[in-house]
C-alpha cells in the first residue's frame, strides 16, 4: 500500500499524530496490516502497543501486552538518579522492571554501573531481557523473575529504583490507554499503597548503608508514602516534580 494511503486510513482512525508515528516507524505496510492497525486505533489501543516500541530517555524500548508502556513522567525518576551524579562501580536494583526502561536508561548513561531488574511477570522479564540485549548492555544487567514481596539473599545495592503499581483498585481516573496495560503493573492493594509497604519492609535488607531508593508515586501520595517509609526506618531525602509540576518521585536514604 502507498504510504500516503496508509497515512490517511490511520489518520482517520487515530488522528494525525498516531498516523505519523506509525508510518515513520513502519514505512512499509501491507494493506492488511494498515486495516488491522486502524481497527486497533479505533478500539483505543495505544500506538506503542501497535508498533511494539516506545522511546524513553532518548532510547527505544520494545513493549507488548505484558508490560506497562514507558511514560514521560517516569523520566523524572531517571533524572533524579542522574542528578545525584553516581560514579564508580555502583550496583542498581530495579524493582518491578517491566520493559527495563528505567534500568536500561541508567546503565546506558552511567559509566561503570551494573544492575539487576526483577519482575513477577515472566512475560515482562522476557521483554526486559530483549531490551537489554538491544541496548548492548546485557553484560552489565541481569533480569530475574521474582516478586519483591519475598525474602531474598543478595549482595547489597547502592541504588534502588522502582515504578511500582500505585493505583487504587476501582479508581475510575485511569485513562483509556491504560486498559491495554497489564493490571498487575497498575493496581495495588491498600488503596494503592500495598507495593510501597512491601518495598519499604524488604528493600532495606538489599541496600548498602547510605544508599538511596528512588520511587515513582501517584498524584497526592507524598504523605502516605513518606509515612510508610519512615515507619520502616528510611530517612526522607526529597521529592522531584515532573514536567507538569506534580510531585512524581520520592527519594529516601537508608
Amino acid at each position: 500500500m502507498q504510504i500516503n494511503q496508509a497515512f490517511e486510513i490511520l489518520r482517520d482512525a487515530g488522528g494525525i499524530r498516531a498516523a505519523r508515528i506509525i508510518t515513520s516507524a513502519r514505512p512499509k505496510l501491507t494493506r492488511a496490516a494498515v486495516w488491522r492497525m486502524s481497527r486497533q486505533l479505533r478500539r483505543g489501543v495505544p500506538v506503542a502497543k501497535i508498533i511494539h516500541e516506545k522511546w524513553f530517555y532518548a532510547l527505544p524500548f520494545y513493549t507488548n501486552r505484558f508490560t506497562l508502556d514507558p511514560r514521560p513522567d517516569t523520566e523524572t525518576l531517571v533524572s533524579a538518579v542522574l542528578g545525584d551524579k553516581p560514579v564508580g562501580k555502583k550496583r542498581i536494583l530495579d524493582i518491578g522492571t517491566g520493559t527495563g526502561c528505567i534500568l536500561g536508561a541508567l546503565v546506558t548513561n552511567i559509566p561503570g554501573v551494573s544492575g539487576i531488574g526483577i519482575d513477577k511477570s515472566y512475560g515482562a522479564v522476557r521483554v526486559a531481557r530483549r531490551n537489554m540485549r538491544a541496548l548492548g548492555i546485557a553484560d552489565r544487567v541481569r533480569i530475574g523473575w521474582r516478586s519483591f514481596n519475598r525474602p531474598w539473599r543478595v549482595a547489597p545495592f547502592d541504588i534502588i529504583v522502582s515504578n511500582p503499581p500505585y493505583i487504587a483498585r476501582g479508581d475510575v481516573r485511569v485513562d483509556d490507554g491504560a486498559r491495554h496495560d497489564p493490571a498487575m503493573a497498575l493496581y495495588a492493594n491498600q488503596n494503592g499503597y500495598g507495593a510501597y509497604d512491601a518495598i519499604a519492609r524488604r528493600a532495606r535488607d538489599w541496600m548498602c548503608d547510605g544508599g538511596r531508593i528512588y520511587l515513582e508515586i501517584g498524584m497526592g501520595q507524598v504523605a502516605g508514602v513518606r509515612q510508610i517509609f519512615e515507619h520502616a526506618g528510611w530517612a526522607f531525602d526529597r521529592t522531584e516534580r515532573d514536567l507538569g509540576g506534580i510531585e512524581r518521585v520520592m527519594v529516601f536514604r537508608k
